[in-house]
């Protein structure tokens, strides 16, 4: 098994991280958004868009931050696992990468765009709007490929985890199923953009993100408890009688 006290970097970046940006997530700005008519005038009226979007930003690079000090945490030098968990790590340094500009086109270009459609006059109003639809797909592609990056980087940390034998199996199986649920995001966006059927794949990613970033806060704290306790202990050997 893992060192736990190693394991208490990763833990507490990626519990912390995913709460982050789900707090963050349900500060933003709701509505149909497939009706970007609707969206985008609800969008234009938001005054903390900027600073949802920058907790968004921080959330994931917290989360990518988390994985990568699990895949220094778990410490496999050799076999398949230390492959599968080192191109794990890196997967997840692109999926940063791609959340970056994801947040430059949402968090930035959106907002420009549909503020630009609200306040144009009449006669532009028709050539801003697509403008700003041309964004939003912008926003689709980019958050497609987003997820399917994090959803590979998240399989292949969790084949690591469960090959290795250095985590409980099942923290790393309900890893890979989270990848799953990621890289249904990223083609359902692909195609349909933020219809019912995201929505859904979104709440799977985040209870099963929840469930194994909680089960590894737990295995980590969990350890350092039960050492620290038995440390205090009294030596027993100490008290026994010589033998003769």
């Amino acid at each position: 098994m893992s060192d736990r006290n190693a394991l208490r970097t990763p833990a507490a970046l990626l519990l912390g991280g995913f709460i982050t940006y789900v707090v963050v997530t349900f500060l933003h700005t709701g509505g149909p958004a497939n009706d970007h008519k609707v969206i985008f005038d609800d969008y234009a009226g938001s005054r903390d868009w900027a600073a949802v979007h920058l907790g968004q930003f921080i959330g994931m690079a917290t989360i990518v931050a988390g994985l990568v000090a699990l895949h220094v945490a778990l410490d496999i030098r050799a076999g398949t696992a230390a492959w599968l968990a080192r191109f794990g790590a890196i997967a997840a340094g692109i999926a940063l990468g791609l959340y970056g500009v994801l947040q430059a086109v949402d968090g930035v270009a959106l907002k420009q765009a549909v503020d630009a459609w609200v306040g144009a006059p009449a006669a532009d109003k028709a050539a801003r709007f697509a403008t700003a639809e041309t964004v939003r797909w912008l926003e689709w592609g980019s958050r497609s490929y987003q997820c399917f990056t994090l959803g590979l980087a998240l399989i292949l940390l969790g084949t690591a985890v469960t090959l290795s034998k250095r985590l409980p199996k099942t923290i790393g199986l309900l890893m890979g199923l989270s990848g799953a649920s990621y890289l249904a995001q990223g083609w359902v966006l692909g195609s349909h953009g933020f219809d019912d059927d995201n929505s859904v794949a979104i709440l799977v990613s985040y209870a099963l993100m929840l469930t194994w970033t909680t089960w590894l806060a737990v295995v980590a704290w969990r350890r350092r408890r039960i050492q620290t306790d038995s440390a205090t202990l009294p030596d027993a050997s100490a008290d026994a009688p010589a033998g003769r």
